[in-house]
C-alpha cells in the first residue's frame, strides 16, 4: 500500500495533478507563499540584511525539495578550491544526524573524521570522507558556523550545502541546481509541489546548473539552453553517470549481471534504480530520505544488496559482508562555474 509521503511525492512531479489530496495540498501552499514571500520581500527591500563573514562564500542550492545532486557538485567545487590553494571549509545544516545543529559542529578538519555518519548526517559524513583537505561543519545557524570556520581555523572560501533559501547568511555567488527530467515538478510551492520558493527567486540565481542524471545527455544539453535563453542566465550541464560498483567492506567490485536487491534512501529514488542496468534487480527498496536505517531494514535481505554511497555510509556500521555501494562519476566544468 502507497504510503502519503510517496503519494504527495508523486503528486508534485505530476503535469496537471488533481484530486481532493492536491486540492488540501494547493490550499495549504497559498499559506506556505505567503510566509516565503515574506521572507523574501524583507531581505530584497533590505528591511533584513544577510551578515558578512570574512570569507568568499559559495552557495549550492536548488530551488525544489528532493535530490538533485548538490553534495557531489560541493564536494568537486571544494576539491578544485583546495587544488588551487584555498583553505576551504563546507557548512552544512547537517539533517538527519543526532548532533544537536543548534550548535557549531566540526564533522571534519580535512585530515581526520570527527563524527560517523549517524551523528553527523549521511551528506556532511560523505563530504568528509570524499573532500579531503577540506574543513566540514554543521550547524542551523550556517551564519556561526561560518564565522567559526573564519575566525578559528582561518577558512577563505565558504561553499553552502543547501543553502539556497538560507539567506541570513551573505553569499558571493548563488549556484542552483536543477534536474534535467524532474525540472521543477508541477510548479507548484510546497506542499502542493515541490517548490520551495517563488518566482521571484530567479533573480537571486546567479548560476544555474542542469543536473544530467542520464546515460543520454542531450535532454540535459537541451534543458540548459532552453533556461539560458529563457532566464538570460549562465547555465551548464553537470553530467552523473554510474562508474562501478564495489563492497564497501573490502572494496572488491561486483561483477555485471548478478542479482541484486537495490536499497536507497534519497529524494528521486527511480533515478538510482535506473542507474543499475547493468545487474538483474530481482527487488528495490525505498525508505524516506534521510532515513536511519536500523538492522531489520537489511538484515534479513538474501543476496547481494546495492545502495548508494549516501546510504552506504550509515549502513557500513552493520558489518555485513554483502552490501555493495554505486559509485557516481560527477563531471563539471568547476572553473568555467566559477567564473
Amino acid at each position: 500500500m502507497i504510503n502519503l509521503k510517496t503519494k504527495i511525492t508523486q503528486i508534485h512531479y505530476q503535469r496537471d495533478p488533481e484530486g481532493i489530496i492536491f486540492d488540501i495540498l494547493k490550499f495549504a501552499s497559498y499559506f506556505y507563499a505567503f510566509g516565503s514571500g515574506f521572507k523574501n520581500f524583507l531581505y530584497d527591500k533590505k528591511i533584513l540584511r544577510p551578515k558578512k563573514v570574512k570569507a568568499f562564500v559559495i552557495s549550492v542550492g536548488n530551488m525544489t525539495t528532493g535530490g538533485v545532486g548538490k553534495t557531489p557538485v560541493v564536494s568537486e567545487i571544494a576539491k578544485y578550491l583546495i587544488n588551487q590553494g584555498e583553505k576551504v571549509a563546507i557548512v552544512s545544516r547537517g539533517y538527519g544526524g543526532r548532533l544537536n545543529n543548534k550548535n557549531v559542529n566540526m564533522i571534519s578538519d580535512g585530515t581526520t573524521i570527527f563524527h560517523d555518519a549517524v551523528q553527523s548526517g549521511d551528506e556532511p559524513y560523505w563530504l568528509a570522507e570524499n573532500t579531503p583537505g577540506c574543513y566540514v561543519f554543521t550547524c542551523k545557524n550556517r551564519y556561526q558556523a561560518a564565522k567559526c570556520a573564519v575566525e578559528k581555523f582561518g577558512i577563505q572560501t565558504i561553499i553552502l550545502d543547501d543553502g539556497f533559501q538560507h539567506r541570513k547568511l551573505y553569499r558571493d555567488l548563488d549556484i542552483v541546481l536543477m534536474d534535467s527530467v524532474k525540472g521543477f515538478g508541477n510548479e507548484n510551492l510546497l506542499p502542493a509541489g515541490p517548490l520551495r520558493e517563488g518566482a521571484e527567486a530567479l533573480d537571486r540565481i546567479d548560476k544555474l546548473v542542469v543536473v544530467s542524471k542520464s546515460l543520454n545527455h542531450k535532454t540535459a544539453e537541451k534543458v540548459s539552453r532552453i533556461m539560458h535563453k529563457r532566464l538570460n542566465l549562465s547555465t551548464m550541464v553537470c553530467y552523473t553517470e554510474p562508474d562501478y560498483v564495489y563492497n564497501i567492506k573490502t572494496g572488491q567490485r561486483l561483477l555485471d549481471g548478478v542479482p541484486v536487491t537495490a536499497v536507497c534512501a534519497i529524494g528521486q529514488p527511480q533515478q538510482f534504480f535506473d542507474f543499475l542496468t547493468d545487474y538483474q534487480v530481482e527487488k528495490t527498496i525505498a525508505f524516506d530520505d534521510h532515513h536511519q536505517y536500523a538492522p531489520i531494514d537489511v538484515i534479513n535481505i538474501q543476496g547481494n544488496i546495492i545502495t548508494t554511497e549516501k546510504d552506504a555510509v550509515k549502513l557500513a556500521r552493520f558489518d555485513m559482508d554483502n552490501i555493495y555501494a554505486l559509485k557516481l562519476k560527477t563531471v563539471i566544468n568547476v572553473e568555467e562555474l566559477l567564473k
